[in-house]
Protein backbone atom coordinates (compact mmCIF):
# COMPACT_ATOMS: atom_id res chain seq x y z
CA UNK A 1 0.00 0.00 0.00
CA UNK A 2 1.01 3.75 -0.78
CA UNK A 3 0.88 6.40 1.28
CA UNK A 4 -0.41 9.32 0.17
CA UNK A 5 -2.04 12.64 1.82
CA UNK A 6 -5.74 12.71 2.33
CA UNK A 7 -8.00 15.30 1.46
CA UNK A 8 -10.98 14.25 3.31
CA UNK A 9 -13.98 15.94 1.31
CA UNK A 10 -12.01 15.59 -1.93
CA UNK A 11 -12.83 18.06 -4.48
CA UNK A 12 -16.73 17.60 -4.25
CA UNK A 13 -16.91 20.33 -1.74
CA UNK A 14 -15.36 22.51 -4.81
CA UNK A 15 -18.19 21.90 -7.81
CA UNK A 16 -20.05 24.52 -7.04
CA UNK A 17 -17.25 26.57 -7.95
CA UNK A 18 -17.68 25.35 -11.79
CA UNK A 19 -20.31 27.11 -14.06
CA UNK A 20 -23.33 25.08 -15.65
CA UNK A 21 -21.77 25.22 -19.30
CA UNK A 22 -23.59 21.64 -20.78
CA UNK A 23 -26.57 19.56 -20.12
CA UNK A 24 -25.08 16.90 -19.25
CA UNK A 25 -22.78 18.70 -16.65
CA UNK A 26 -25.73 20.15 -14.98
CA UNK A 27 -27.25 16.95 -14.06
CA UNK A 28 -23.63 15.02 -13.13
CA UNK A 29 -22.95 18.47 -10.94
CA UNK A 30 -26.24 17.62 -9.21
CA UNK A 31 -25.81 14.23 -8.59
CA UNK A 32 -22.37 15.30 -6.91
CA UNK A 33 -23.90 17.94 -4.76
CA UNK A 34 -26.57 15.12 -3.40
CA UNK A 35 -24.03 12.78 -2.72
CA UNK A 36 -21.96 15.18 -1.02
CA UNK A 37 -24.97 16.26 1.18
CA UNK A 38 -25.66 12.76 1.95
CA UNK A 39 -22.41 11.41 2.56
CA UNK A 40 -21.26 14.11 4.60
CA UNK A 41 -24.52 14.66 6.67
CA UNK A 42 -23.85 13.30 10.22
CA UNK A 43 -20.25 12.82 9.39
CA UNK A 44 -19.16 16.15 11.20
CA UNK A 45 -18.16 17.02 8.46
CA UNK A 46 -20.24 20.30 8.10
CA UNK A 47 -18.25 23.21 7.32
CA UNK A 48 -19.29 24.86 10.31
CA UNK A 49 -18.63 22.40 12.73
CA UNK A 50 -15.02 21.17 11.32
CA UNK A 51 -14.96 16.94 11.42
CA UNK A 52 -16.20 16.86 14.52
CA UNK A 53 -15.83 13.74 17.18
CA UNK A 54 -16.81 11.55 14.99
CA UNK A 55 -14.12 8.05 13.98
CA UNK A 56 -13.52 8.72 10.99
CA UNK A 57 -12.98 5.85 8.28
CA UNK A 58 -9.13 4.80 6.94
CA UNK A 59 -7.81 5.82 3.75
CA UNK A 60 -5.35 4.29 1.58
CA UNK A 61 -3.80 4.01 -1.30
CA UNK A 62 -3.29 0.72 -4.09
CA UNK A 63 -0.09 0.74 -7.05
CA UNK A 64 -2.02 -0.18 -9.58
CA UNK A 65 -1.15 -0.99 -12.94
CA UNK A 66 -1.92 1.48 -15.55
CA UNK A 67 -2.10 -0.65 -18.47
CA UNK A 68 -3.30 -4.00 -16.66
CA UNK A 69 -3.20 -5.83 -20.13
CA UNK A 70 0.20 -4.88 -21.57
CA UNK A 71 2.79 -6.71 -18.60
CA UNK A 72 5.71 -5.09 -20.69
CA UNK A 73 3.90 -1.58 -19.34
CA UNK A 74 5.34 -0.82 -15.91
CA UNK A 75 3.67 2.38 -15.55
CA UNK A 76 1.27 2.98 -12.32
CA UNK A 77 -0.70 4.86 -10.57
CA UNK A 78 -2.12 5.77 -6.72
CA UNK A 79 -5.92 4.47 -6.15
CA UNK A 80 -7.74 5.24 -3.25
CA UNK A 81 -9.88 3.60 -1.13
CA UNK A 82 -11.95 3.99 2.16
CA UNK A 83 -12.02 1.58 4.93
CA UNK A 84 -14.67 1.05 7.83
CA UNK A 85 -13.63 -1.70 10.21
CA UNK A 86 -15.85 -0.71 13.13
CA UNK A 87 -18.33 -3.41 12.72
CA UNK A 88 -15.51 -6.01 11.36
CA UNK A 89 -16.18 -9.14 12.72
CA UNK A 90 -12.67 -10.57 11.77
CA UNK A 91 -11.10 -12.02 8.70
CA UNK A 92 -13.79 -14.45 8.31
CA UNK A 93 -16.49 -11.79 8.26
CA UNK A 94 -17.77 -10.64 4.59
CA UNK A 95 -16.31 -8.05 2.93
CA UNK A 96 -18.69 -5.11 1.13
CA UNK A 97 -16.76 -3.35 -1.51
CA UNK A 98 -18.28 -0.31 -2.37
CA UNK A 99 -17.27 0.80 -6.21
CA UNK A 100 -16.77 4.58 -7.52
CA UNK A 101 -18.20 5.30 -10.49
CA UNK A 102 -17.66 9.03 -12.52
CA UNK A 103 -16.29 11.23 -9.31
CA UNK A 104 -14.91 11.21 -6.43
CA UNK A 105 -15.40 9.15 -3.14
CA UNK A 106 -15.18 10.89 -0.17
CA UNK A 107 -15.75 8.68 4.03
CA UNK A 108 -19.00 8.64 3.44
CA UNK A 109 -18.88 6.19 1.03
CA UNK A 110 -18.13 3.64 3.63
CA UNK A 111 -20.05 5.58 6.56
CA UNK A 112 -23.39 6.49 5.12
CA UNK A 113 -26.01 5.19 3.41
CA UNK A 114 -27.50 1.94 2.88
CA UNK A 115 -24.63 0.11 2.79
CA UNK A 116 -23.29 1.02 6.08
CA UNK A 117 -25.97 -0.12 7.63
CA UNK A 118 -26.46 -3.48 6.23
CA UNK A 119 -22.86 -3.88 7.79
CA UNK A 120 -23.24 -4.26 11.79
CA UNK A 121 -25.68 -7.68 11.02
CA UNK A 122 -23.46 -9.43 9.05
CA UNK A 123 -19.94 -8.09 10.61
CA UNK A 124 -18.98 -6.64 7.40
CA UNK A 125 -15.87 -4.68 6.62
CA UNK A 126 -16.91 -1.63 3.88
CA UNK A 127 -14.31 -0.79 1.48
CA UNK A 128 -15.11 1.25 -0.88
CA UNK A 129 -12.89 1.86 -4.10
CA UNK A 130 -12.27 4.60 -6.57
CA UNK A 131 -12.31 4.50 -10.13
CA UNK A 132 -9.26 5.08 -11.94
CA UNK A 133 -9.04 8.74 -13.63
CA UNK A 134 -11.32 9.94 -11.02
CA UNK A 135 -11.42 12.01 -8.01
CA UNK A 136 -7.61 11.61 -6.46
CA UNK A 137 -7.15 8.50 -8.63
CA UNK A 138 -6.13 10.32 -11.39
CA UNK A 139 -2.25 9.08 -13.14
CA UNK A 140 0.39 11.67 -13.60
CA UNK A 141 0.50 12.52 -16.91
CA UNK A 142 -2.25 15.11 -17.64
CA UNK A 143 -5.52 14.08 -19.57
CA UNK A 144 -4.76 13.94 -22.85
CA UNK A 145 -5.67 11.17 -25.38
CA UNK A 146 -2.47 9.11 -24.87
CA UNK A 147 -3.71 8.83 -21.54
CA UNK A 148 -7.26 8.19 -21.54
CA UNK A 149 -6.59 4.55 -23.42
CA UNK A 150 -6.46 3.73 -20.14
CA UNK A 151 -9.17 4.56 -18.79
CA UNK A 152 -12.58 2.22 -19.95
CA UNK A 153 -15.05 -0.05 -17.64
CA UNK A 154 -12.83 -2.90 -18.48
CA UNK A 155 -9.62 -1.31 -16.94
CA UNK A 156 -11.92 -0.61 -14.35
CA UNK A 157 -12.65 -4.21 -13.49
CA UNK A 158 -9.00 -5.37 -14.24
CA UNK A 159 -8.84 -2.88 -10.83
CA UNK A 160 -11.68 -4.20 -9.02
CA UNK A 161 -9.84 -7.85 -9.61
CA UNK A 162 -6.61 -6.65 -8.73
CA UNK A 163 -7.74 -4.67 -5.83
CA UNK A 164 -9.63 -7.53 -4.44
CA UNK A 165 -6.45 -9.65 -4.18
CA UNK A 166 -4.09 -6.82 -2.50
CA UNK A 167 -6.84 -6.05 -0.07
CA UNK A 168 -7.34 -9.27 1.36
CA UNK A 169 -3.59 -10.02 1.34
CA UNK A 170 -3.74 -6.57 3.49
CA UNK A 171 -6.41 -7.00 5.62
CA UNK A 172 -5.70 -10.75 6.10
CA UNK A 173 -9.30 -11.61 4.64
CA UNK A 174 -9.56 -14.63 4.97
CA UNK A 175 -9.87 -16.86 1.28
CA UNK A 176 -13.47 -18.06 2.34
CA UNK A 177 -15.14 -14.84 2.65
CA UNK A 178 -17.15 -13.89 0.62
CA UNK A 179 -16.83 -10.16 -1.42
CA UNK A 180 -20.11 -8.74 -2.16
CA UNK A 181 -19.76 -5.65 -4.45
CA UNK A 182 -22.08 -2.52 -4.60
CA UNK A 183 -22.72 0.21 -6.76
CA UNK A 184 -25.20 2.73 -8.02
CA UNK A 185 -25.90 4.18 -11.44
CA UNK A 186 -22.73 3.48 -14.38
CA UNK A 187 -21.01 1.76 -10.97
CA UNK A 188 -23.77 -0.54 -10.00
CA UNK A 189 -22.62 -1.45 -14.15
CA UNK A 190 -19.19 -2.19 -13.03
CA UNK A 191 -20.79 -4.11 -9.70
CA UNK A 192 -22.83 -6.52 -11.72
CA UNK A 193 -20.61 -6.85 -14.19
CA UNK A 194 -17.38 -7.89 -11.18
CA UNK A 195 -19.87 -10.67 -10.83
CA UNK A 196 -20.17 -11.37 -14.58
CA UNK A 197 -16.30 -11.50 -15.41
CA UNK A 198 -14.67 -12.35 -12.08
CA UNK A 199 -16.95 -14.86 -10.10
CA UNK A 200 -14.29 -16.56 -8.61
CA UNK A 201 -13.15 -13.20 -6.85
CA UNK A 202 -16.58 -11.65 -6.55
CA UNK A 203 -19.28 -13.82 -4.57
CA UNK A 204 -22.56 -11.70 -5.24
CA UNK A 205 -23.32 -8.41 -6.42
CA UNK A 206 -26.30 -5.80 -5.89
CA UNK A 207 -26.16 -3.29 -8.58
CA UNK A 208 -28.84 -0.30 -8.22
CA UNK A 209 -29.79 1.75 -11.00
CA UNK A 210 -27.39 0.35 -13.55
CA UNK A 211 -28.04 0.99 -17.00
CA UNK A 212 -26.02 -2.03 -18.33
CA UNK A 213 -27.52 -1.42 -21.68
CA UNK A 214 -25.94 1.03 -23.90
CA UNK A 215 -27.41 3.06 -26.21
CA UNK A 216 -26.40 5.90 -28.33
CA UNK A 217 -29.77 8.06 -28.49
CA UNK A 218 -31.19 7.91 -25.06
CA UNK A 219 -34.02 9.42 -25.96
CA UNK A 220 -36.46 6.91 -23.49
CA UNK A 221 -35.01 9.39 -20.53
CA UNK A 222 -37.47 11.89 -21.40
CA UNK A 223 -40.31 9.04 -22.06
CA UNK A 224 -39.68 8.47 -18.48
CA UNK A 225 -39.09 12.02 -17.25
CA UNK A 226 -42.71 12.95 -19.21
CA UNK A 227 -44.36 10.30 -17.52
CA UNK A 228 -42.89 11.19 -14.09
CA UNK A 229 -44.31 14.27 -14.55
CA UNK A 230 -47.89 12.89 -14.56
CA UNK A 231 -47.42 10.52 -11.44
CA UNK A 232 -49.64 12.00 -8.81
CA UNK A 233 -48.02 9.72 -6.34
CA UNK A 234 -44.72 11.90 -6.48
CA UNK A 235 -46.94 15.41 -6.82
CA UNK A 236 -47.06 15.27 -10.47
CA UNK A 237 -49.93 15.96 -12.62
CA UNK A 238 -51.27 15.94 -16.17
CA UNK A 239 -51.54 19.82 -15.65
CA UNK A 240 -47.60 19.95 -14.68
CA UNK A 241 -46.35 18.28 -17.54
CA UNK A 242 -48.82 20.56 -19.76
CA UNK A 243 -46.83 23.63 -17.92
CA UNK A 244 -44.05 22.57 -18.51
CA UNK A 245 -44.05 22.29 -22.53
CA UNK A 246 -45.72 25.90 -21.76
CA UNK A 247 -42.90 27.21 -20.20
CA UNK A 248 -40.26 25.34 -22.83
CA UNK A 249 -42.88 27.02 -25.58
CA UNK A 250 -41.92 30.09 -24.76
CA UNK A 251 -38.45 30.14 -24.02
CA UNK A 252 -38.17 29.23 -27.68
CA UNK A 253 -40.64 31.87 -28.72
CA UNK A 254 -38.59 34.75 -27.30
CA UNK A 255 -35.01 32.95 -28.45
CA UNK A 256 -36.74 33.14 -32.14
CA UNK A 257 -38.58 36.85 -31.69
CA UNK A 258 -34.81 38.33 -31.01
CA UNK A 259 -34.24 41.49 -30.23
CA UNK A 260 -35.72 42.50 -26.81
CA UNK A 261 -37.57 39.30 -26.01
CA UNK A 262 -34.30 37.17 -25.65
CA UNK A 263 -32.40 39.85 -23.92
CA UNK A 264 -35.33 40.17 -21.47
CA UNK A 265 -35.07 36.48 -21.71
CA UNK A 266 -31.18 36.62 -20.77
CA UNK A 267 -31.95 38.33 -17.98
CA UNK A 268 -34.43 36.40 -16.41
CA UNK A 269 -33.06 33.22 -16.64
CA UNK A 270 -29.69 34.98 -15.16
CA UNK A 271 -27.82 34.18 -18.36
CA UNK A 272 -24.04 34.30 -18.04
CA UNK A 273 -23.92 35.72 -21.91
CA UNK A 274 -25.54 36.39 -24.95
CA UNK A 275 -27.80 34.28 -26.42
CA UNK A 276 -27.37 35.26 -29.90
CA UNK A 277 -25.59 32.27 -31.06
CA UNK A 278 -28.13 29.44 -32.10
CA UNK A 279 -25.49 27.01 -30.73
CA UNK A 280 -25.79 28.16 -27.39
CA UNK A 281 -29.47 28.79 -27.69
CA UNK A 282 -29.58 24.77 -27.96
CA UNK A 283 -27.06 24.78 -24.68
CA UNK A 284 -29.62 26.73 -22.91
CA UNK A 285 -32.71 24.23 -23.86
CA UNK A 286 -30.58 22.08 -23.09
CA UNK A 287 -29.41 22.96 -19.39
CA UNK A 288 -33.63 23.66 -19.22
CA UNK A 289 -34.04 20.03 -20.30
CA UNK A 290 -31.75 18.94 -17.57
CA UNK A 291 -32.84 20.55 -14.42
CA UNK A 292 -36.39 19.78 -15.04
CA UNK A 293 -35.09 15.72 -15.62
CA UNK A 294 -32.79 16.59 -12.63
CA UNK A 295 -35.93 17.08 -10.46
CA UNK A 296 -37.22 13.84 -11.35
CA UNK A 297 -34.20 12.06 -11.31
CA UNK A 298 -33.16 12.91 -7.91
CA UNK A 299 -36.87 13.35 -6.79
CA UNK A 300 -37.33 13.30 -2.88
CA UNK A 301 -33.50 12.93 -2.44
CA UNK A 302 -31.75 14.64 1.06
CA UNK A 303 -30.00 17.32 -0.73
CA UNK A 304 -31.96 17.54 -4.30
CA UNK A 305 -32.91 21.55 -4.53
CA UNK A 306 -36.39 20.40 -6.26
CA UNK A 307 -38.30 17.65 -5.88
CA UNK A 308 -41.37 17.20 -8.66
CA UNK A 309 -43.83 18.39 -6.13
CA UNK A 310 -41.74 21.41 -5.91
CA UNK A 311 -41.31 21.70 -9.28
CA UNK A 312 -44.90 21.22 -10.32
CA UNK A 313 -45.86 23.87 -7.81
CA UNK A 314 -43.61 26.68 -9.42
CA UNK A 315 -44.92 25.56 -12.75
CA UNK A 316 -48.89 25.51 -11.67
CA UNK A 317 -48.87 28.55 -9.09
CA UNK A 318 -45.43 30.65 -9.03
CA UNK A 319 -46.57 33.19 -11.80
CA UNK A 320 -48.61 35.75 -10.10
CA UNK A 321 -50.22 38.64 -11.82
CA UNK A 322 -47.57 39.79 -14.26
CA UNK A 323 -47.19 40.07 -17.64
CA UNK A 324 -45.25 36.43 -18.52
CA UNK A 325 -47.02 33.08 -18.87
CA UNK A 326 -47.11 31.34 -15.21
CA UNK A 327 -45.39 28.47 -16.11
CA UNK A 328 -42.59 30.28 -17.25
CA UNK A 329 -42.37 32.33 -14.28
CA UNK A 330 -42.41 28.89 -12.66
CA UNK A 331 -39.32 28.01 -14.64
CA UNK A 332 -37.35 31.19 -13.94
CA UNK A 333 -38.06 30.42 -10.54
CA UNK A 334 -36.46 26.76 -10.73
CA UNK A 335 -33.54 27.86 -12.15
CA UNK A 336 -32.87 30.42 -9.60
CA UNK A 337 -33.58 27.84 -6.89
CA UNK A 338 -30.93 24.94 -8.66
CA UNK A 339 -28.35 27.78 -9.30
CA UNK A 340 -28.62 28.84 -5.84
CA UNK A 341 -28.07 25.72 -4.24
CA UNK A 342 -25.04 24.74 -6.84
CA UNK A 343 -23.30 28.05 -5.72
CA UNK A 344 -23.62 29.95 -9.16
CA UNK A 345 -23.67 33.39 -9.85
CA UNK A 346 -25.13 33.33 -13.65
CA UNK A 347 -26.25 30.31 -16.16
CA UNK A 348 -23.89 29.41 -18.20
CA UNK A 349 -24.59 27.95 -21.74
CA UNK A 350 -21.83 28.94 -24.26
CA UNK A 351 -20.95 26.27 -26.40
CA UNK A 352 -17.32 27.61 -27.34
CA UNK A 353 -16.97 27.63 -23.66
CA UNK A 354 -17.68 24.21 -22.98
CA UNK A 355 -15.32 22.77 -25.97
CA UNK A 356 -12.64 24.82 -24.55
CA UNK A 357 -13.09 23.44 -20.97
CA UNK A 358 -13.59 19.77 -22.05
CA UNK A 359 -10.67 20.26 -24.42
CA UNK A 360 -8.27 20.76 -21.11
CA UNK A 361 -6.13 18.01 -20.58
CA UNK A 362 -4.71 19.47 -17.20
CA UNK A 363 -6.67 17.51 -14.20
CA UNK A 364 -8.19 20.71 -12.11
CA UNK A 365 -8.65 20.48 -8.51
CA UNK A 366 -12.15 21.48 -8.67
CA UNK A 367 -13.30 19.20 -11.88
CA UNK A 368 -15.78 16.53 -11.30
CA UNK A 369 -14.52 14.88 -14.35
CA UNK A 370 -16.18 16.30 -17.08
CA UNK A 371 -13.48 15.24 -19.67
CA UNK A 372 -13.19 11.46 -18.65
CA UNK A 373 -16.54 11.11 -18.46
CA UNK A 374 -17.48 12.55 -21.85
CA UNK A 375 -14.55 10.59 -23.19
CA UNK A 376 -16.46 7.17 -21.90
CA UNK A 377 -19.40 8.01 -23.30
CA UNK A 378 -18.11 8.53 -26.88
CA UNK A 379 -16.01 5.30 -26.68
CA UNK A 380 -18.15 3.29 -24.60
CA UNK A 381 -21.39 4.35 -23.61
CA UNK A 382 -23.29 6.92 -25.83
CA UNK A 383 -26.13 8.00 -23.16
CA UNK A 384 -27.02 11.15 -25.59
CA UNK A 385 -30.13 12.68 -24.09
CA UNK A 386 -32.77 13.68 -26.78
CA UNK A 387 -35.97 15.04 -26.99
CA UNK A 388 -36.72 14.23 -30.78
CA UNK A 389 -40.21 12.28 -30.00
CA UNK A 390 -43.41 14.33 -30.70
CA UNK A 391 -44.13 13.30 -27.45
CA UNK A 392 -41.73 14.95 -25.42
CA UNK A 393 -42.59 17.88 -23.63
CA UNK A 394 -39.19 19.86 -23.92
CA UNK A 395 -37.20 21.26 -27.17
CA UNK A 396 -36.41 18.93 -30.03
CA UNK A 397 -32.54 20.51 -29.33
CA UNK A 398 -30.54 19.92 -28.51
CA UNK A 399 -30.45 17.12 -31.23
CA UNK A 400 -28.50 14.10 -31.15
CA UNK A 401 -26.00 15.54 -33.95
CA UNK A 402 -24.88 18.07 -31.40
CA UNK A 403 -23.89 15.89 -28.80
CA UNK A 404 -21.70 13.79 -31.44
CA UNK A 405 -20.40 16.88 -32.51
CA UNK A 406 -18.63 17.06 -28.97
CA UNK A 407 -16.90 13.85 -29.47
CA UNK A 408 -15.51 15.34 -32.98
CA UNK A 409 -14.80 18.63 -31.69
CA UNK A 410 -13.11 17.41 -28.08
CA UNK A 411 -11.30 13.60 -28.99
CA UNK A 412 -11.43 13.40 -32.72
CA UNK A 413 -13.63 10.74 -32.80
CA UNK A 414 -16.60 10.34 -35.33
CA UNK A 415 -20.18 9.31 -35.19
CA UNK A 416 -19.57 6.22 -36.35
CA UNK A 417 -16.99 5.30 -34.00
CA UNK A 418 -19.08 6.51 -31.49
CA UNK A 419 -21.60 4.15 -32.51
CA UNK A 420 -19.44 1.45 -33.03
CA UNK A 421 -18.36 1.41 -29.50
CA UNK A 422 -21.74 1.16 -28.24
CA UNK A 423 -22.43 -1.95 -29.99
CA UNK A 424 -19.32 -3.23 -28.95
CA UNK A 425 -19.83 -2.69 -25.17
CA UNK A 426 -23.26 -4.17 -25.29
CA UNK A 427 -22.02 -7.50 -27.34
CA UNK A 428 -19.01 -7.52 -24.22
CA UNK A 429 -21.59 -7.01 -21.95
CA UNK A 430 -24.69 -8.80 -22.97
CA UNK A 431 -26.88 -5.62 -22.26
CA UNK A 432 -30.11 -6.16 -20.34
CA UNK A 433 -29.63 -9.91 -20.54
CA UNK A 434 -26.45 -10.01 -18.95
CA UNK A 435 -26.09 -13.70 -17.69
CA UNK A 436 -24.84 -12.90 -14.30
CA UNK A 437 -25.49 -14.92 -11.70
CA UNK A 438 -25.79 -13.79 -8.00
CA UNK A 439 -26.62 -10.31 -9.10
CA UNK A 440 -29.71 -8.15 -7.77
CA UNK A 441 -30.73 -5.16 -9.43
CA UNK A 442 -32.52 -2.49 -7.90
CA UNK A 443 -34.37 0.27 -9.56
CA UNK A 444 -36.86 3.03 -9.03
CA UNK A 445 -39.46 3.44 -11.48
CA UNK A 446 -39.25 7.25 -11.12
CA UNK A 447 -35.83 6.95 -12.16
CA UNK A 448 -35.48 7.77 -15.90
CA UNK A 449 -32.37 5.26 -16.00
CA UNK A 450 -34.03 2.17 -15.23
CA UNK A 451 -35.31 1.56 -19.09
CA UNK A 452 -31.18 0.90 -19.65
CA UNK A 453 -31.19 -1.47 -16.60
CA UNK A 454 -32.90 -5.02 -15.69
CA UNK A 455 -36.24 -4.32 -13.98
CA UNK A 456 -37.06 -8.25 -14.57
CA UNK A 457 -35.38 -11.90 -12.71
CA UNK A 458 -33.75 -13.26 -16.05
CA UNK A 459 -33.27 -16.67 -13.73
CA UNK A 460 -33.48 -17.44 -10.24
CA UNK A 461 -29.75 -16.11 -9.39
CA UNK A 462 -30.47 -13.37 -11.29
CA UNK A 463 -33.30 -10.85 -9.53
CA UNK A 464 -35.00 -7.98 -10.04
CA UNK A 465 -36.39 -5.41 -7.48
CA UNK A 466 -38.48 -2.74 -8.91
CA UNK A 467 -39.48 0.14 -6.31
CA UNK A 468 -42.43 2.04 -7.15
CA UNK A 469 -41.67 6.03 -6.92
CA UNK A 470 -38.00 5.80 -6.35
CA UNK A 471 -35.65 7.84 -7.62
CA UNK A 472 -31.72 7.78 -8.79
CA UNK A 473 -29.93 4.64 -6.78
CA UNK A 474 -32.63 6.12 -3.95
CA UNK A 475 -31.90 2.66 -1.90
CA UNK A 476 -28.32 3.41 -1.17
CA UNK A 477 -29.14 6.48 0.39
CA UNK A 478 -28.91 6.99 3.76
CA UNK A 479 -32.45 5.95 5.80
CA UNK A 480 -34.80 8.83 6.47
CA UNK A 481 -38.16 8.73 8.78
CA UNK A 482 -40.06 10.22 5.18
CA UNK A 483 -38.85 6.99 3.41
CA UNK A 484 -42.08 5.86 1.67
CA UNK A 485 -42.98 2.25 2.75
CA UNK A 486 -42.21 1.06 -1.15
CA UNK A 487 -38.76 2.17 0.25
CA UNK A 488 -38.98 0.76 3.32
CA UNK A 489 -40.17 -3.07 1.76
CA UNK A 490 -37.05 -2.78 -0.70
CA UNK A 491 -34.51 -2.23 1.20
CA UNK A 492 -36.02 -5.30 3.46
CA UNK A 493 -35.73 -7.18 0.21
CA UNK A 494 -32.19 -6.62 -0.58
CA UNK A 495 -31.34 -7.53 3.18
CA UNK A 496 -33.04 -10.48 2.56
CA UNK A 497 -31.42 -11.33 -0.77
CA UNK A 498 -28.17 -10.48 1.15
CA UNK A 499 -29.12 -13.26 3.69
CA UNK A 500 -29.45 -15.76 1.34
CA UNK A 501 -26.10 -15.16 -0.06
CA UNK A 502 -24.44 -15.04 2.69
CA UNK A 503 -26.32 -18.59 3.98
CA UNK A 504 -24.88 -20.26 0.83
CA UNK A 505 -21.64 -18.77 1.18
CA UNK A 506 -21.44 -20.68 4.86
CA UNK A 507 -22.78 -23.26 3.37
CA UNK A 508 -19.92 -23.33 0.98
CA UNK A 509 -17.75 -23.01 3.80
CA UNK A 510 -18.59 -26.09 5.30
CA UNK A 511 -18.63 -28.24 2.08
CA UNK A 512 -14.98 -27.79 1.50
CA UNK A 513 -14.00 -28.04 5.05
CA UNK A 514 -13.38 -24.50 6.00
Amino acid sequence: MATRPALWLGPVLLVSLWGISAPSSLLRRLGEHIQWFQESSGLGLDLDMGLGAVTLPKVGWLVQPLDPFNASNRRSFLQRYWVNDQHWAGQDGPVFLHLGGEGSLGPGSVMRGHLATLAPAWGALVISLEHRFYGLSIPAGGLDMAQLRFLSSRHALADVASARLALSRLFNVSSSSPWICFGGSYAGSLAAWARLKFPHLIFASVASSAPVRAVLDFSEYNDVVSRSLMSTAIGGSLECREAVSAAFAEVERRLRAGGAAQAALQVELGACGSLGLEEDQAELLGALQALVGGAVQYDGQAGTPLSVRQLCGLLLGGGGNGSHPTPYRGLRRAVQIVMHSLGQRCLSFSRAETVAQLRATEPQVSSVGDRQWLYQTCTEFGFYVTCEDAKCPFSQLPALPSQLDLCEKVFGLSASSVAQAVAQTNSYYGGQTPRATQVLFVNGDTDPWHVLSVTQALGPSESALLIPSASHCLDMAPERPSDSSSLRLGRQNIFQQLQTWLRLAKESQVRVGV
